[in-house]
């Protein structure tokens, strides 16, 4: 691997607790981001805004469907912005993009200048899902993805890879080592939803799934061990 685009949900930067950002786990994340730029891995980031968006869905009555995705592009920026300081902070290079025009916040999404930021050695995090509601941040990833000509994307869960059940729930849950995009989508496995698998299936883009919260499997997995599941 040489380009990678990791997927965080927002939810992973909780830590233990019920929505935001939690310092300890923000300061993991990036640590485990270090070890890969480190290796001379070019690394574009793209966060989800669940930690953020759903505690304030929990204090209401809910949202217009178009205005609840801005709210969680919004949601997005400010993880964005938080991985973005907190790897400043450590000695590496950031740049922050967005695919929603914030322009004091971040610049506007290009894949040209994106690439040529990962080419310069800078982390390349990429706000705002795709800039355009009715699209999650699984398929905004596939699309940034594509867009900085990344080999693959390493989707980021707390599971160590793709099973045919919740391994959280049923112990006699299977693990698939790989597994098509066709067969994920027929067997109901939610790993994306099917806008994204599309993409990634119609440009041969493969997707890895792994436990992002064991130290060093993002590590180990650009070295080319097999950990997770390869959906392909």
């Amino acid at each position: 691997m040489k380009r990678i685009l990791l997927k965080l949900s927002g939810e992973s930067l909780m830590g233990n607790s019920a929505y935001g950002l939690d310092a300890d786990a923000l300061a993991y994340y990036v640590g485990e981001i270090k070890k890969v730029v480190d290796k001379k891995i070019q690394v574009g980031i793209v966060v989800g805004g669940g930690n953020i968006f759903r505690g304030v869905q929990g204090a209401s009555k809910g949202f217009d469907r178009i205005q609840g995705d801005y709210m969680g592009m919004l949601a997005t920026t400010i993880n964005s912005i938080a991985i973005q300081s907190e790897l400043t902070e450590i000695g590496v290079k950031a740049k922050l993009l967005s695919g929603l025009p914030i322009e004091r916040v971040a610049e506007a999404m290009s894949s040209k200048q994106a690439i040529e930021y990962l080419e310069a050695g800078y982390v390349v995090i990429i706000a705002g899902g795709s800039g355009n509601p009715f699209f999650t941040t699984d398929t905004a990833a596939v699309l940034r993805a594509l867009e900085i000509k990344a080999d693959v994307i390493l989707k980021g869960t707390r599971v160590d890879g793709v099973y045919d059940k919740d391994p959280e729930k049923f112990s006699d849950a299977v693990k698939f080592n790989t597994i098509s995009y066709d067969e994920a989508i027929e067997k109901n496995l939610r790993i994306m939803d099917q806008t994204a698998f599309t993409l990634c299936k119609e440009n041969n883009l493969p997707i890895i799934v792994f436990n992002v919260n064991k130290e060093n499997n993002l590590k180990q997995l650009v070295e080319g061990e097999k950990i997770g599941t390869i959906v392909k």
